[in-house]
């Protein structure tokens, strides 16, 4: 496991869905999760310290976890499987953990209400990071790259490359 860093919310240029991306804390790699618009607004909120008057639902699923003397201990991007990635929300209760099957959006909206670690599978990592060799001056470059890699990755595939053996 990798620890990682929500780096920031960005949009691609094809389809104008949210991307998230983490960022290894110990090199310039990034993982690119899509994730829906109402999730999305929700980190951001969250992150830009927006208040609103009744809670959204990440806030309350947060206040049920503290009111049930529970803490979230992290969020883990486990895999991507069928072009969706999944995750565990690591609860810390009397007496031990608990992993809850979650999809990585909403575990990261709750990390980022609770101040939870971030990780990622190494596996993950390695068959879907971005790695730059220089230093990225916004997310938007990172995107970029993710974005050329799928138009390349469209350019080349083929019907042959989707039929079962």
């Amino acid at each position: 496991m990798k620890e990682m860093i929500l780096y920031g919310i960005s949009f691609d240029v094809i389809g104008k869905q949210p991307i998230i991306l983490l960022k290894t804390t110990d090199a310039n790699k990034f993982l690119p999760i899509w994730i829906g618009h109402q999730e999305a607004a929700a980190i951001l909120m969250k992150l830009q310290g927006t208040e609103l008057s009744r809670p959204m639902t990440h806030d309350l699923m947060s206040s049920i976890i503290q009111h049930l003397d529970a803490r979230v201990m992290k969020v883990t991007v486990t895999e991507l499987r069928e072009n969706t990635f999944y995750a565990l929300l690591t609860l810390g209760l009397e007496g031990g953990e608990v992993d809850v099957d979650s999809r990585p959006s909403d575990a990261l909206a709750l990390a980022v209400r609770t101040n939870a670690p971030i990780f990622a599978a190494d596996q993950l990592i390695e068959d879907n990071a971005v790695e730059f060799d220089h230093d990225i001056e916004d997310s938007e470059e990172v995107v970029e790259e993710v974005v050329q890699k799928f138009r390349d990755f469209l350019d080349n595939v083929t019907p042959e490359d989707f039929r079962e053996e």
